[in-house]
This record gives structure tokens, C-alpha cells and sequence, in this order.
């Protein structure tokens, strides 16, 4: 049976009913080392082409990262914001979308946020004492992501004794430091993390237990497009991962998740706006 979502998302000024619509979040890289993209957008003009592209494909959020998830060359706080506040500045001025920013920095959000985001996409489950602070100062929405470690840590081989009530405990424990700050259950938004600190296994789990997490009572967020595990599981190349991506975002969307982070917006769009008709 599908699974009742929490019904609300709030996006700055625009709340919208994720009973009916499933937002999809088009992934920008401000970044020259992307897993995915490999510094496509890195060129700030190539970045505002995609951004552009993205929105008439019929994206509902642009998600803005800095720095990659996974080990890398160093990337400082200096270097993070002038990688993505003028990118904030610069699609604020240019399109009518909203804007989150994918960073586990307190400053960084607070920056974004001055500039014009509305959401922080936190990853490292917001190890930043600061970060909950400052989005409450901004009246911003922050996603809660479960991760073992922390970005940019390796975690070859990540153990749990019960994977699905860890991840679950986890991010219980995290929205309940958002609502203590303020934040509004339609402002809090959870993510299992896959591919954070999980085995290719684990990951699909997680996927397959969207429910469990979708019934927490906050909106839930599916980060699956293109990623290792889907390519590890199925033998599937960087380039050859589009129609797993796309099923598991028709999994998840029947399974409760509202938000979907994606490459392919316009893919996933369809795929969306079918899913919604069925249900």
C-alpha cells in the first residue's frame, strides 16, 4: 500500500502539498571533481546554462554544492563561498526557483541564505553545532541526512547491527534538534544517506525500506540518482545508470519519499507526474 507522507513542504514563502506532488531537486555542481559530472559545470557560465536547463525541465529546487561528498583535495571556507554564494546570487537574479544550498558549514548557509536560498542540505547530519541556529535565524528549511562518519571520510566497509532502526533512530534524533530550535515539521526534511557511509547493500535497503523513514512525520528525501550503488549492484557504468535512477525514484515516490535529488530532471519529471497520476 502507499504510504501517507507527511503533507507538507515549506520552501521559503511557497508551502507545497507533497500528498499530491513530488518535489524533484535538480543537483547543480559548483565543483571541478564531481562524481557524476566530472566538472561540467564548473565554467560559471556552464553552471548558469544548466541551471537554466534544469528549471525548464521542470525542476521545483536547484540544489547548490560547493564541495564534493566524497575525499578530496581540501576545500576550505573561503574557497566554499566564493564557490556558491555568487552562484546563489546569480540564479536568484535570473530564475523563479527555489534555491537550496548542499553544505554542512553553518557559515556557508548563513551566506546562501542571506543571498536567497531557502534550504540547507546538510549531509554530515548537521555536525556543525551552529547550522540548526543559523537556519532558524533564516527561517530556512534543512534536510537531516544519516551518515556514519563524516563527508569527505572514507568508510570502506561500514558495519551496523541493524542498519534500518540505526538510520532510523538517527534521524529521529535529528529532527528532534530542528524542532527544538523552531523549525516546523514542514521545514525538516530526512534523507537515509545512501551511499553515506553504506555498502552497496546497505543502500538498497534503505531504498527498499523508504517507508519506514517516509512515516516518521517529516517529509522524506531520496538521494539515489546515478549513484555507486546502483552501479555496484547492477554492473553499471557512471554513463549507463539513467533507468535505475529512474526506478528507483518511481520506488521511492510509492513508497513515501516527496523529495527527489536528481541529474536528470526532465527524466524524472515524467517519471514523477505518472506516479502521481496512479496514486
Amino acid at each position: 500500500m502507499p504510504v501517507e507522507p507527511f503533507p507538507t513542504l515549506r520552501l521559503g514563502e511557497r508551502t507545497i502539498d507533497v500528498r499530491r506532488r513530488v518535489v524533484v531537486m535538480g543537483i547543480l555542481n559548483r565543483t571541478p571533481d564531481s562524481f557524476y559530472d566530472r566538472g561540467a559545470t564548473w565554467e560559471f557560465d556552464a553552471f548558469v546554462r544548466r541551471a537554466e536547463q534544469l528549471t525548464a525541465d521542470g525542476a521545483d529546487l536547484l540544489d547548490i554544492g560547493g564541495v564534493k561528498a566524497g575525499p578530496g583535495p581540501e576545500v576550505d571556507e573561503a574557497e566554499e563561498l566564493d564557490r556558491v554564494v555568487p552562484a546563489v546570487v546569480a540564479l536568484k537574479a535570473r530564475l523563479d526557483v527555489a534555491l537550496s544550498v548542499d553544505t554542512w558549514r553553518a557559515s556557508v548557509l548563513d551566506a546562501a541564505c542571506a543571498a536567497g536560498a531557502v534550504v540547507g542540505n546538510d549531509i554530515s547530519g548537521f555536525d556543525d553545532p551552529d547550522y540548526l541556529r543559523v537556519a532558524a535565524k533564516h527561517d530556512a528549511t534543512v534536510v537531516a541526512t544519516h551518515i556514519r562518519l563524516r563527508p569527505r571520510v572514507p568508510d570502506p566497509d561500514p558495519h551496523y547491527d541493524d542498519l534500518v532502526t540505526e538510520v532510523t533512530a538517527f534521524l529521529t534524533e535529528r529532527a528532534e534538534r530542528a524542532e527544538a530550535v523552531g523549525l516546523q515539521p514542514d521545514q525538516i526534511v530526512l534523507d537515509a544517506g545512501l551511499d553515506l557511509g553504506k555498502s552497496p547493500a546497505q543502500s538498497a535497503v534503505l531504498l527498499r525500506e523508504s517507508a519506514q523513514h517516509a512515516g516518521l512525520g517529516f517529509p522524506l528525501l531520496l538521494s539515489a540518482s546515478n549513484k555507486r550503488f546502483i552501479g555496484e549492484l547492477l554492473g553499471r557504468e557512471i554513463d549507463d545508470r539513467r533507468a535505475a535512477s529512474l526506478a528507483a525514484v518511481a520506488y521511492g515516490a510509492i513508497q513515501g519519499c516527496r523529495i527527489v535529488r536528481v541529474h536528470d530532471v526532465q527524466g524524472t519529471t515524467r517519471v514523477c507526474r505518472t506516479i502521481e497520476a496512479l496514486l
